[in-house]
């Protein structure tokens, strides 16, 4: 895959919790550009374990949700 194939765009939601700001959500947008013909299952699974994979989301596990959604092309 070419270096640009993968984007992502991270929002983060803070919100006053006692009295405090705190980091309490982040939404991981992907745009994802795959070779044609290549397996889209793979993909997905990649995509559907992001969260159980993904280092910062299980270093801030139980503190933030982190929650993604994707849109994949091939091309």
């Amino acid at each position: 895959m070419a270096n640009d194939a993968i984007r992502v765009k991270a929002e983060g939601v803070n919100e006053v919790v006692d009295r405090m700001v705190v980091l309490t959500r982040i939404h991981a947008h992907y745009t994802i550009r795959v070779p044609e013909g290549a397996p889209r299952d793979k993909v997905d699974r990649a995509l559907a374990t992001h969260v159980a994979k993904c280092p910062t989301a299980q270093s801030l596990k139980g503190a933030v949700d982190v929650t993604w959604s994707a849109d994949v092309t091939e091309g």
